[in-house]
């Protein structure tokens, strides 16, 4: 690991953990704060102590990469956890669809597990 690359994965670490300090839950329950807090700071000590021993360059930056856009996430939507993965069926018909419709995914319109295909009007399910 270059010098640059230590300082940015130490800075990340360290802005993770002033971020922690200042967090506050969405909810605004003191309980809900706690937790949370107590969440950014297990996941960061986890995560960076598994890829502390890392040596590919690429590897390095990807998990920089990720760091960084998951304090982004949380900040934006004021959740400390990650984006949940879709679900099996969902990715399926994501994965199924190889028309190039580009608004498939602005048209995507979940009812109960049941996937609308782009094809069929918007709200025509309602």
């Amino acid at each position: 690991m270059t010098m640059a690359t230590r300082q940015e994965v130490l800075g990340l670490y360290r802005r993770i953990f002033r971020l922690a300090k200042k967090w506050q839950a969405a909810s605004g329950q003191m309980e809900d704060t706690i937790k949370e807090k107590q969440y950014i700071l297990n996941e960061a000590r986890t995560l960076f102590q598994k890829n502390k021993n890392l040596t590919d360059t690429d590897l390095i930056k990807q998990c920089i990469d990720e760091c960084t856009a998951r304090i982004e996430i949380g900040l934006h939507y004021q959740i400390p956890y990650p984006r949940p993965e879709i679900g099996q069926r969902r990715a399926q018909a994501l994965k199924s669809d190889r028309s190039g419709f580009k608004s498939w995914f602005y048209h995507l319109i979940y009812n109960h597990e049941q996937v609308i295909h782009p094809s069929e009007p918007p709200f025509s399910h309602l």
